[in-house]
């Protein structure tokens, strides 16, 4: 539901392409403003989410949002034909707010599910799913945008599979081991005995130790880097392959989805390598999530400045460097991602939503920064231009997290203990 605009938005505007004459299309001029406006949505109820998620549990929070945001999908068709652009653009908005919910939730899960031990390797399997939705997502939108049934079909079908999705998140899903009914007691007691270390009963979130944690800001600004650069791949790539390679739109979700293929089978095995890693002992857990964050930015920024100086319909070499920025991009959620869980367990929703909800304005800008430099799509020269700012933002958010980002459980996890021995050193000092 989140990716297909992307392929969709070029069949919507583009009266060839369907083989069916019946399916509308648009003479929309505010391409970026509709691309950037899901996150219009996603970053305003993050830090909300995650704090909901921590004292209520994620269960209807996960329930009600997917069901809202498959709403909005299926809506999407009409609202264009009867409201036009203005009417994507709210659908868009809601589908944001609605999936805001998301990741923060997911957070909060790992943070009550997967002992440390296991956190890297679960986390990736996790996390893949935004890989894994893309791979289909964009070619089945290629292929029906491009069939008798057009585009709007493919708002109905995602909307449809989102329907299905909470069918089975209501039977199977539960906040925590204990919610569950068909865990087994062994397992039970072994997940509640790795997280005894970390986990304590809550209290209300220390919200002025998390904002005014270094460690935190490193996720924040490594999640800043991320959104933008990596929104900047996923709403133009199908654009910019279509307008300076000249790849048809039929092939465009085919060739749009390869580098997310890769994605999901190299953030796999990033997962394996980095818990390896760990558990043998060969680098601290805070060594590993910045080598794996400065793989998943300096590598994508490395391959925007290639794809930059490329001249026009390089088409395999284009597809080569951004299954390179998008491959190595998944080794983000090893870094700045799965850090809201190292740092703080208990309150790993909430750092979650904070940190991305302030990522996501910038996946905003994103979409606006191509929208107001690349005023004509078929000029390589204002299309250099945006990725090497993507490339610049990248770089510059792994820098500063590199240098102040952590491994380590913070005091303020324990927030009971953390102000009890706060207050016990307070009052020796006094004395």
């Amino acid at each position: 539901m989140r990716t297909n605009l992307s392929v969709a938005i070029v069949a919507m505007t583009d009266k060839n392409s369907s083989t069916n004459p019946d399916i509308p299309t648009y003479n929309w001029d505010n391409k970026g403003v509709i691309l950037s406006s899901f996150f219009w949505g996603y970053f305003t109820l993050q830090a909300i989410a995650g704090e909901l998620g921590n004292r209520y549990g994620t269960k209807w929070l996960l329930f009600i949002a997917m069901f809202v945001s498959s709403t909005a999908s299926v809506l999407t068709p009409l609202m264009a034909q009867t409201t036009g652009s203005y009417g994507v653009i709210g659908c868009r908005v809601v589908q944001g707010m609605s999936q805001g919910f998301f990741f923060p939730s997911v957070s909060n899960l790992l943070g009550q599910w997967i002992p440390p031990s296991e956190r890297s390797y679960m986390a990736t399997i996790a996390y893949s799913g935004t890989s894994l939705g893309t791979i289909f997502a964009m070619p089945i939108t290629g292929f029906l945008a491009a069939s008798q049934l057009g585009w709007p079909s493919t708002f109905y079908l995602f909307g449809a599979l989102g329907y299905l999705w909470i069918l089975a998140w209501y039977f199977l899903g539960a906040g925590c081991p204990t919610e569950y009914p068909r865990i087994t007691e062994e397992e039970k007691t072994y997940i509640q005995q790795s997280l005894s270390a970390t986990q304590d009963e809550l209290s209300d979130t220390p919200w002025w130790s998390i904002i005014t944690s270094l460690p935190v800001w490193a996720v924040i600004v490594g999640l800043i880097g991320l959104n933008f650069g990596f929104t900047m791949l996923l709403t133009e790539m199908p654009t910019y392959l279509n307008k300076i390679h000249g790849i048809s739109l039929k092939s465009n979700g085919v060739l749009s989805a390869m580098p997310y293929l890769v994605s999901f089978v190299f953030g796999n095995l990033y997962g394996i390598v980095c818990e390896h890693l760990i558990t043998r002992g060969c680098v601290t857990r805070g060594t590993a999530r910045k080598i794996f964050n400065s793989i998943g930015q300096f590598g994508p920024a490395t391959a925007l400045v290639v794809l930059a100086f490329l001249p026009k319909n390089a088409a395999i070499i284009a597809e080569a460097m951004l299954i390179v920025a998008v491959g190595t991009n998944t080794a983000c959620t090893l870094g700045c991602i799965v850090s809201t869980v190292d740092l703080a367990p208990n309150y790993s929703g909430v750092i979650m939503g904070v940190a991305n909800g302030i990522g996501q304005i910038f996946s905003i800008v994103a979409p606006l920064v191509v929208h107001f430099v690349v005023t004509n799509e078929e000029d390589q020269a204002l299309w250099r231009t945006a990725f090497l700012t993507a490339a610049a933002v990248f770089i510059t958010a792994n820098l500063f997290f590199l240098l102040f980002s952590s491994g380590e459980v913070q005091p303020w996890n324990n927030a009971k203990t953390f102000t009890n021995n706060a207050d016990t050193a307070k009052s020796e000092v006094s004395q």
